[in-house]
């Protein structure tokens, strides 16, 4: 198995995804916990096919983390005073960007949806060993869930067409959809969605190969 890098050369790869922004020592350590955690559970169940720790902090933690900033940087993450934040999951997989997006912005409250057995029980010892609060696992398909939250999260899912009108029915009204997707896909995300939907402009990824985030509001 390749072993985990230190939490300092963690905090220096991603910094270009916050726009240099310094990464602290307390998000750094607990990204370090979760990558040495994902490297010992991917030698067993398939959770990335990027085996390298390096590409899995620039490529998962970094795509993730550059969509929480541009998250907060779009006021998604301002609620009213004693209004809960709530922000799912759908697909999560091995918890992209899920649970960066929640370490990265505490505050929230996270339900991370994943249908695959194995990998929500990974989800789920992830969320005990980093300590991480405020974070449940439904495990089951997304359109089960009967809920909505105040963002919504979607990559990298199978089968994208028929994932994003599930991922639009969840976000709440006012709520906030964001799509890290290609580049290639965003024109369709438009389209399909309409105009009970206010998209921003897509955001490129740093260091990425046409990947974009893409951000909607829904004004239905």
């Amino acid at each position: 198995m390749l072993t985990a890098m230190d939490a300092a050369r963690i905090a220096a790869l991603l910094e270009p995804f916050l726009g240099g922004e310094p990464v602290s020592p307390s998000l750094a350590a607990r990204l370090q916990t979760y990558l040495e955690l994902l490297l010992r559970w991917n030698a067993r169940i398939n959770l990335t096919a990027i085996r390298d720790p390096e590409e899995i902090v620039t490529r998962h933690f970094g795509e993730s983390l550059f969509a929480a900033r541009t998250l907060r940087n779009a006021a998604a993450f301002a609620a009213p005073v004693g209004v809960a934040l709530t922000l799912a999951d759908i697909g999560s997989g091995a918890g992209f960007p899920g649970i960066p997006i929640k370490l990265f912005a505490p505050e929230i409250q996270l339900t991370l949806i994943e249908s695959r057995n194995k990998k929500a029980t990974f989800l789920r010892e992830v969320i005990r060993t980093a300590g991480i609060e405020d974070t449940e696992v439904f495990c089951g398909r997304a359109e089960n869930w009967n809920r909505s939250a105040s963002v919504v999260t979607m990559r990298a899912v199978e089968k994208f067409h028929s994932a994003l009108p599930v991922a639009a029915s969840l976000t709440a009204q006012g709520g906030t959809l964001c799509l890290l997707i290609g580049a290639n896909q965003v024109e369709f995300a438009e389209l399909a969605l309409g105009r009970e939907w206010r998209f921003s402009p897509s955001v490129s990824v740093p260091w990425s190969n046409q990947r974009s985030v893409l951000m909607g509001k829904c004004i239905a």
